[in-house]
């Protein structure tokens, strides 16, 4: 009987938030620190999408707390108007994601819900609590769907359907609820009406169905089949209730009634829902009441129709959805408020810091100037000091006191760390400084060499921000150095009055100058008064303590008066809103430190006074003002030496701090400078692509004497080539002299001009199947190939120099000539016989050409 109905996700496409984002972030808010949190919440964001919607889900509680993250986050942004801002940048609808965010929560909480084991206790409120959560989710995006989208919604999310599925998991949820109750053994009454209500919630779900062709074929007769069920526990659970008030007729009526619902559930849904185990039950009770009622008790059995209505319990409610849904959920842009609104804010905080300063700094200087003048007194040294041959208690404080803080070594090692933690924070400056100064030369450069074609924003403009706060981090760092010098020379002023505070008391006291004791004085009225002033004066620097601590520890969020002010005035009176909040946070601790300060001056007006009165009483000597001076150089350095201290400690996290900020400012140089390249190197790109595609030379007419000429008709013609310089050309020898060649031409494949040769001396012509031309070969130096000069040409392989004849020497005529510097022939040879001194031709040469 337990089939339950699971809604698939809703399938979403891939989106890259990044790109636009990140670009709406750099553009509307400056390089700052903000900027850098702003663009890791945007990595944030778009792997909290990625996680949600990239991959499957899995049924389990983890994945649904992904899902809340990502629809908190949808959601609380909302109320933020950069937000809105960033979203519509990187998504065409924030409504649409937002309730396609919601309508997945709805399906994966209906899904898990399905997959609890319902025979333990655990399984069956996991269930429960999970169909609640779906059935609110669905309902909520009934009710808003058509507001939050400027467009009709799909089949999936409209109204009808999602109402639709509100319902069904309502029912599912009261189901569970049914069989907990059944599984705890609750009374028939309650079950009865707990199995009606479900009952009616499917009949309520089934009656939305009938008409919805989106849902899947399955539903409607599950529905039917439940509602059925659901109906006939009821039944069951009633006629229970009969028998126990002796209703025997009511009893058989009900069981029957069950008996029919069941029956009709088996013959028309079996193949959705079983009911084998239910229709056991309620045969077995029927066919006992039936015998007992029979044999024993004779009730009517009343028609259905008069039964009395069952009752009906509703344990269950759709959940409410509001923001946040995740309890882990952390506002990613919680700190983004418009342009206008954040630099109020910075303005502010800065505001605060000198207030904060101000007092501060006020009752810091009071404090010392107290110190400074109870010192020159020797107070209270002088009031403890009567004996004249002992360390004054006080002197003896401030010794352990310096010696509990470190003593000099403390100091030293301090003083010793501040040049490297100035220097590393100089490196890391001067470092970023210059990643700018290298990329605005190199933008410089290419802005000269391409002149108009460089077209983005110069370098130098863009860095103005960047080099204006290095400027300012180079301001701080020379202030830092004349702080540090002034904490120095104040030590080496104080470091021997330091170091005997650090000596053991023995040699201590042996250190302090003797004096003649002034007993006389114990007890006396005026150091009565001053020791009463002095416990005053102590009283008055712990407050101001008090106080510092409590001026420092103030906090208030501006940002929600700036953003009232803008959105009622659309301007944001910066200076008339900080003032007067910070008078309101900080003005009483004003009047409390100007309180403290004039009742040190009243103090130290007494003390004064009593002292004077005091010296007076003392017996003066060498001895005792000798040893009143090393006191109060004790006193003086005890008080330097904490000082001391608490500047170096200062400037050490002053140090360490600002590397942080330095090293961020260094990463926002880098970024910057990475950015900047890659633009140059992309427009380096489209440059050169773009000088490529230019023309060299405008279009110009070659003249017609310098076009190549058309190539002679005929295997031999020749490739065309260059033409050669001019040689001599040999002349021909007379005709009545006509000499054979020392040694026969190469084969040439330039053709001659006729020879004025006589025909008789012409050799035979050549036969009409003349084989294809040689593939060309390699050639040397270009000699002139003009008639009259018998040419160069690389001799093939296989070339035989002595086998010339018609084959070999294609259309070129047999015209023996002399070659310069070489002595004549014997007389020319009769027709048809072969020089002196050469073989004989064979009548039927073949030639080198290869065959075809």
């Amino acid at each position: 009987m337990a089939t339950f109905i699971s809604v698939p996700l809703k399938k979403s496409s891939e989106v890259d938030l990044v790109k636009p984002l990140s670009k709406f972030v750099t553009s509307t808010y400056p390089a700052s620190e903000d900027q850098g949190e702003y663009l890791r919440a945007v990595e944030e964001l778009n792997k909290l999408r990625k996680s949600a919607l990239g991959r499957p889900l899995d049924k389990h509680e983890s994945s649904l707390e992904i899902l809340l993250s990502g629809k908190s986050q949808l959601c609380c942004g909302t109320e933020s108007e950069p937000f809105l801002c960033l979203c519509v940048a990187a998504l065409a609808s924030l409504g649409y994601e937002k309730t396609c965010v919601l309508f997945n929560v709805a399906a994966l909480a209906s899904q898990i819900a399905s997959e609890q084991n319902l025979d333990n206790d655990e399984g069956l409120k996991t269930s429960a609590k999970y169909y609640q959560l779906a059935s609110g989710a669905f309902g909520h995006i009934k009710d808003t769907v058509l507001s939050a989208l400027n467009r009709e919604p799909t089949m999936d999310i409209s109204p009808e359907t999602v109402g639709t599925l509100s319902l069904i998991m309502l029912a599912q949820a009261q189901e569970v609820f049914f069989l907990k109750a059944t599984s705890d053994k609750m009374k028939d009454a309650v079950i009865a009406k707990l199995a009606n209500q479900a009952a009616d919630f499917y009949g309520d779900a089934f009656k939305q169905c009938q008409y919805k062709d989106n849902l899947p074929k399955e539903v409607l007769p599950v529905l039917a089949a439940k509602h059925c069920i659901m109906q006939a526990n009821a039944e069951l659970h009633q006629s229970v209730l009969a028998k126990q008030k002796k209703r025997f007729g009511e009893e058989i009526a009900r069981l029957q009634h069950a008996a029919e619902l069941v029956k009709t559930v088996a013959s028309r849904y079996d193949e959705y829902v079983s009911v084998k185990d239910l229709t056991d039950k309620i045969n077995r009770s029927l066919t006992a009441a039936k015998k007992d009622n029979d044999f024993i008790y004779h009730d009517r059995v009343p028609e259905v129709k008069d039964l009395e209505q069952i009752g009906k319990a509703a344990l269950v409610k759709p959940a409410a959805i509001t923001p946040p849904l995740s309890q882990k959920f952390s506002d990613l842009f919680e700190k983004m408020v418009p342009m206008a609104v954040q630099q109020s804010m910075s303005i502010y905080s800065q505001r605060k810091a000198e207030t904060v300063n101000r007092l501060v700094g006020t009752m810091r200087e009071a404090t010392n100037l107290c110190n400074g003048v109870l010192a020159s007194l020797n107070l209270p040294a002088a009031l403890e000091d009567l004996s004249g041959d002992s360390i004054p208690q006080s002197i003896a404080e401030k010794a352990r006191n310096v010696v509990q803080h470190g003593g000099l070594q403390s100091i030293e090692q301090l003083i010793k760390d501040l040049p490297e933690l100035l220097t590393r924070n100089r490196e890391i400056l001067d470092e970023s400084l210059k990643m700018l100064d290298n990329e605005e030369t190199t933008d410089n450069e290419l802005r000269t060499k391409f002149s108009q074609r460089w077209s983005r924003t110069p370098s130098g403009d863009l860095y103005k921000p960047l080099r204006s706060e290095g400027a300012n981090f180079r301001n701080i760092l020379d202030k830092a150095v004349q702080a540090d010098q002034v904490v120095r020379d104040r030590y080496n002023t104080h470091c021997d009055m330091i170091a005997l505070l650090c000596k053991p008391e023995n040699e201590l006291n042996a250190a302090i100058p003797s004096a003649n004791p002034t007993k006389t004085l114990q007890g006396s009225e005026v150091v009565n008064v001053l020791r009463s002033l002095l416990a005053q004066l102590e009283e008055v620097k712990k407050e101001r303590e008090t106080i510092e601590g409590e001026i420092k520890s103030v906090t208030f969020d501006m940002s929600t008066t700036f953003l009232t002010a803008l959105a009622q005035d659309g301007a944001i009176n910066e200076e008339q809103l900080s003032l007067g909040q910070l008078d309101q946070l900080y003005g009483s601790y004003n009047q409390r430190v100007q309180a403290s300060l004039r009742t040190q001056e009243e103090l130290l007006g007494k003390v004064q006074t009593s002292h004077q009165e005091f010296s007076s009483l003392k017996q003066s000597n060498a001895d005792s003002n000798q040893r009143e001076e090393v006191l109060k150089k004790l006193a003086s350095a005890h008080d330097s030496y904490m000082e001391i201290s608490n500047n170096l400690r200062e400037g050490t996290k002053f140090y360490n701090d600002l590397t942080e900020i330095l090293l961020k400012f260094q990463n926002k140089c880098s970024d910057i400078v990475f950015a900047r390249k890659t633009e140059r190197d992309e427009l380096l790109k489209d440059l050169q692509q773009s000088i490529a595609r230019e023309p060299s030379a405008p279009a110009f007419n070659v003249p017609a004497y310098q076009s190549t000429p058309a190539a002679p008709s005929g295997p031999a013609a020749p490739a065309p080539g260059p033409t050669p310089a001019p040689r001599t050309v040999f002349p021909q020898q007379p005709e009545s002299k006509p000499q054979p060649p020392a040694r026969p031409p190469p084969p040439s494949v330039i053709p001659q001009a006729a020879s004025t040769t006589p025909a008789s001396s012409q050799p035979a012509a050549a036969p009409t199947n003349n084989p294809p031309p040689m593939a060309p070969q390699a050639q040397g130096p270009p000699y002139p190939t003009y008639q009259g000069y018998p040419g160069y040409y690389q001799m093939p392989m296989g070339y035989n120099p002595y086998a010339y004849g018609q084959y070999n020497m294609p259309n070129m005529p047999y015209m023996p000539y002399q070659t310069p510097g070489q002595g004549g022939y014997p007389g020319t040879a009769p027709a048809g016989q072969p020089y002196p001194g050469y073989p004989q031709q064979p009548p039927q040469q073949q030639p080198y050409y290869p065959q075809q």
